[in-house]
């Protein structure tokens, strides 16, 4: 894990310490986008209601990333892809 990494995972043992969360993992799954094309959310997160949240932490996004994920959302909407980002000591969700 790389330094933001690290702390958003703080924040995902903390929301599990007071239930908001059920489990999570790091790098845990790989899914299959396409023919040789795979994609590895950072967090997977598993609600107490079992709903499956894949998180993306990311410092700066590049354009590559955010078709990743974007396609991630369209081939599995079973699951919910949020991108996670720390600004001003703030982490800011976007949902795909």
């Amino acid at each position: 894990m790389n330094k933001t990494e690290e702390a958003y995972s703080r924040t995902l043992q903390e929301r599990k310490l007071k239930g908001e969360i059920h489990h999570w993992a790091f790098e845990s799954m790989t899914l299959r986008l396409a023919d040789r094309t795979t994609y590895t959310p950072d967090f997977f997160v598993m609600l107490p209601n079992g709903e499956i949240e894949f998180h993306e932490v990311k410092g700066f996004w590049h354009q590559a990333g955010r078709i990743k994920i974007k396609v991630a959302a369209e081939n599995h909407p079973w699951f919910v892809f949020t991108a996670v980002q720390l600004k001003k000591k703030e982490w800011i969700y976007e949902q795909f």
